[in-house]
């Protein structure tokens, strides 16, 4: 399959306001996707997180950090923002819960989409899921974690109905747009998975839960190099999603 093009990837997290979540969404998936891709970005997914109803996450994509720095100059220097900016700030608490991310391997970002994105004005969203899964340690993830995730986790994620979609890793390049913080000083490991709804997604995480194999080898194995629990984060889709 082929791969979007996004060697560098912000995960996005958004504690907003009470009940303006849905605001948000209304607002970027109508004003916010094309505008930011038309200056060099890719707007790889908008979702809500079905656990915390204030926050509302996003992965946006570029090619490198100098066109990163180029993007955000031109957009949230350019009239979009200015138009929107009020607005769209005004549902935040919080925007700096941002990870600076790239593909573990040349073969580890995420796949092309099979759609194209729904057009502008759509508002049913999807019935799929996606899952983000985030593990952290006190030093990078180097091949041999890699090579332990793709040939203990890995296989056990896919019986149980989780194959990865995506693994990213910190990206540790100085941030090249100070103006938007990102989160430092972290090695984090990230790996995403997609499901056809809430029912599949809650099936798998049963389905793991009672792997004799997770839980007597792989999961023991896996935390002993961790510093601390994974965190997942369970996510809806929007409307407009790409990945979806």
């Amino acid at each position: 399959m082929s791969e979007v093009r996004c060697p560098v990837v912000e995960l996005r997290q958004y504690t907003l306001h009470p009940g303006q979540r849905d605001a948000l969404i209304d607002l970027f998936d109508r004003e916010l996707v094309e505008t930011q891709e038309a200056v060099g970005m890719a707007i790889l997914g908008q979702f809500r997180d079905l656990d915390e109803p204030d926050r509302f996450v996003w992965l946006r994509g570029f090619e490198d950090m100098p066109c990163r720095a180029h993007a955000l100059a031109s957009f949230y220097g350019g009239p979009t923002w200015t138009a929107h900016s009020a607005q769209a700030n005004a549902t935040m608490i919080d925007s700096d819960n941002v990870l600076l991310l790239r593909p573990v391997t040349s073969r580890s970002g995420f796949p092309a989409p099979t759609a194209a994105r729904p057009p502008t004005g759509h508002t049913i969203p999807p019935p799929s899921r996606v899952l983000a899964t985030l593990y952290y340690r006190d030093r990078p993830f180097d091949k041999v974690f890699m090579d332990f995730f793709d040939c203990q986790v890995g296989p056990v994620l896919a019986e149980t109905g989780a194959s990865p979609l995506a693994c990213l890793q910190t990206e540790h390049a100085e941030n090249t747009f100070p103006a938007l913080p990102a989160r430092t000083g972290e090695n984090v490991f990230v790996w995403f998975a997609r499901f056809a709804s809430l029912d599949h997604l809650s099936n798998h995480m049963y389905r793991l839960e009672c792997s004799d194999q997770w839980q007597n080898r792989v999961l023991p194995a896996l935390s002993a190099k961790l510093t601390s629990a994974p965190q997942q984060l369970r996510l809806a889709p929007t409307a407009r999603s790409l990945l979806r």
